[in-house]
């Protein structure tokens, strides 16, 4: 469920309030305007579940590659050992996002806005992060994916992807990115169309898993798998870093999708965002369009013991809802694959889905065949969808906070023409005929680069730009610096293995 619209933000007062403080040190875009912290529901689970909703966007966006290709191939070639990485992974997400939503529920704005407000400014970092964003998402590697397992499923086989299957599995994949522009644009919010099929596509994944792994997985193993991602051991000495990379971003969200769940909050109205508008579909124009600048308020008691208030519910929407659901999605996953795949397969891409596939079609009732595939497809395509909408949300905040010419339109017009830009270049990418893995491993290599960097300048800018009384303890700013070296030394050891590989270093 939605919270109410956010008020129109022109009846907004723009004066300090007496009894706080407000900041003068703005950084590199304009100085915020101030309101009074919008008060949040009474804190009880009735109101929980009405305000509570990006944490199931980045949920339904994060159970996707990593636990249906990534996970169980890792688990089935290196063992049950490997899966505390998921685990470290988790946490370190968990913090990161909290830390990036921190920003937003002060200010209103996302915390990529927060960042262009540092040195040297937003035209530098606006760039760095367009290019990175394109790097790691435009490629629509999952739509294909979607494609291979719905060819599968009412075929009966896996399609031949290089072969006689190959313009099939094209024609279904240019319908998969067409009906993504449309659900996106056709909401009054984008982020509520979102939020609402990211819980239809959770309650259906997360409850077939369950049952599979009721009826087919033993205790023993159910015991083992869960012993995996509490005991920390040695990775084998012939991982695979590309793999391991993209198992350490898709383990939670990875890159670009964690630092666009800060877009979301402000869209579904937490804290400050509440009176910022948001981004609506095009399709539908009752909507309050977003703001050109954010809000902050004055530290008095009233706003701060407000603050506490939404500080919860951020908590429960990140820690509660999309950590332990991160978590679960990828058990379930893993420890069906750990049970039913034999420990020398050689699998890739969407072999252990199939494999899955087969096993339960032969051991308990043959429409599992099609029923495993299709929940496949929707882990895959709520992955796609969601992947979709963060390259897109991401890149028009970033434009229309960092390049003041383009607020002469709308936010929502500006999402509807970058939307168009990348179902283009999707269709023109699926057409050179790469396989779905190959498209998928590069969202690993550019995610931890864009974990390291922004870690550092989360920190920096919650640091600096929020008033004492809201900054991070000290264990928070800790995680920030862990989660910056994790993710820049896996960055580090692929620059390092390429360098191998291309004879520019000796091993």
């Amino acid at each position: 469920m939605s919270l109410p619209s956010p008020p129109t933000i022109h009846h907004l007062p723009d004066e300090p309030f007496p009894g706080g403080s407000s900041p003068s040190d703005h950084g590199a875009l304009p100085p915020w305007r101030k309101a009074d912290l919008p008060e949040p529901l009474p804190f009880t689970w009735r109101n929980a579940l009405k305000t509570i909703g990006p944490g199931a966007i980045l949920l339904a966006g994060s159970i996707g590659g990593g636990e249906w290709i990534v996970g169980p191939m890792m688990t089935v070639k290196y063992g049950r050992g490997i899966l505390w990485i998921a685990t470290a992974a988790i946490v370190l997400q968990t913090l990161f996002n909290l830390e990036a939503v921190r920003y937003t529920l002060y200010t209103g704005e996302p915390i990529l806005t927060g960042i262009m407000r540092l040195r040297p400014g937003s035209r530098v970092w606006s760039i760095f992060y367009i290019l990175a964003g394109v790097a790691q998402l435009a490629t629509p590697a999952l739509a294909l994916g979607c494609a291979n397992v719905l060819f599968a499923a009412f075929t009966g086989d896996m399609p031949d992807s290089t072969g006689a299957d190959s313009r099939t599995l094209l024609w279904i994949s240019y319908a998969v990115l067409l009906l993504t522009v449309v659900l996106l644009l056709s909401g009054k919010s984008i982020e509520r169309v979102l939020e609402k099929l990211s819980w239809a596509m959770i309650v259906w994944i997360f409850t077939f898993l369950v049952v599979v792994n009721v009826l087919v997985v033993s205790p023993e193993n159910w015991s083992r798998t869960a012993k995996g991602f509490v005991t920390p051991a040695a990775l084998p000495d012939n991982v695979d870093l590309m793999l391991l990379a993209l198992f350490a971003a898709t383990a939670g969200s990875g890159g670009l999708g964690n630092l666009a769940i800060s877009n979301w909050f402000r869209d579904k109205g937490f804290g400050m965002g509440k009176h910022m508008g948001g981004i609506g579909g095009l399709l539908n124009k009752e909507h309050v369009e977003l703001a050109s600048v954010g809000y902050v308020f004055p530290t008095n008691e009233t706003n701060l013991q407000r603050w506490r208030h939404w500080w919860r519910y951020a908590m429960l929407d990140q820690a509660g809802l999309w950590a332990i659901g991160c978590a679960v999605g990828m058990f379930l996953n893993v420890n069906l694959a750990a049970s039913i795949v034999p420990p020398d397969a050689e699998i890739s891409g969407y072999d252990a889905g199939a494999f899955q596939a087969h096993y339960l079609a032969a051991q308990i009732w043959q429409g599992l065949w099609a029923l495993t595939l299709l929940n496949g497809f929707w882990i895959l395509y709520s992955t796609h969808l969601g992947n979709t909408d963060c390259l897109t949300r991401t890149i028009a905040d970033i434009c229309w906070a960092a390049y003041p010419r383009l607020q002469r339109w709308s936010a929502s017009r500006v999402y509807a023409v970058l939307l168009g830009f990348f179902t283009v270049w999707g269709l023109i990418t699926l057409a050179l005929g790469e396989n779905a893995l190959s498209l998928f491993k590069i969202l690993g290599v550019i995610a931890s680069p864009i974990m390291a960097v922004a870690a550092i300048q989360i920190l920096r800018v919650n640091t600096r730009f929020l008033p004492p009384e809201i900054r991070p303890a000290w264990w928070r700013r800790i995680a920030l610096i862990v989660c910056a070296m994790g993710y820049g030394g896996i960055a580090v050891a692929l620059v390092l293995d390429f360098l191998r590989t291309a004879g520019v270093l000796s091993r």
